[in-house]
């Protein structure tokens, strides 16, 4: 059975997707005893689960702030500060002998309901620390020419720093200077019924009404 290894050596937005996707630079090699042959490789289907693991930084003082939602006040980081799912990906690596790069596409969510949204965000500079899990199935051939199946050995892992610039350009180039929010559908109707009452022509604008309006000192 060969034994594989893995490495992720980069990554760079997709620019020309219709959803924003982050291809990461993945390369597979057989790791040889001395003296042996590498394995011809026919296919390999490989899962991937991808953590990020948010206690490998540090954070800046304002960045402390925004993650408040997420692991509270920096004193309980010693408790709060754990690893955190991000995705399930999958791919298929095509035949090779020795070694050979592929690309791993995730996909991102803009969604500020999910937690890794709400971190990505949050950093506007650094790096962030990602951890791939990996698992599937090796379809190779056997030393006397017969086709072989084998799992790919779950402690199979690699480590990558994610510069959050690349994320940041990824939102960009979909969601230029825009973010979204999932409302409650009735808090919504409230919301719409404010904004046509007052005649405003944007959301934009009706929020920014409310927001001056809860900022403004209450007399007493």
């Amino acid at each position: 059975m060969p034994d594989l290894n893995f490495q992720v050596e980069g990554a760079q937005p997709q620019r020309f997707a219709a959803a924003p996707l982050l291809l990461f630079k993945l390369r597979v090699g057989e790791t040889l005893a001395e003296g042996s042959h590498a394995t011809p490789i026919h296919a390999v289907a490989l899962r991937c689960q991808v953590r990020i693991e948010p206690a490998k930084r540090r954070y800046e003082a304002h960045q402390q702030g925004r993650l408040l939602d997420l692991f509270g006040t920096p004193e309980r980081w010693g408790q709060t500060l754990r690893p955190m799912l991000w995705t399930h990906v999958s791919t298929v690596v095509p035949p090779f002998k020795g070694n050979t790069a592929v690309d791993l596409p995730v996909p991102c969510s803009y969604d500020f309901n999910l937690a890794a949204t709400k971190y990505f965000h949050a950093l506007d500079g650094g790096d962030i620390p990602l951890c791939f899990l990996f698992s599937g199935t090796i379809f190779y051939e056997a030393a006397e020419g017969a086709l072989q199946v084998a799992q790919v050995p779950w402690e199979n892992q690699a480590s990558f720093r994610l510069p959050a610039a690349t994320w940041r350009e990824l939102m960009e180039l979909h969601y230029p200077n825009t973010a979204y929010l999932c409302l409650r559908k009735d808090v919504f109707d409230r919301l719409d019924q404010y904004r046509s009452r007052r005649g405003l022509p944007s959301w934009e604008q009706a929020l920014e009404r409310l927001l001056v309006a809860a900022e403004e000192p209450r007399s007493s």
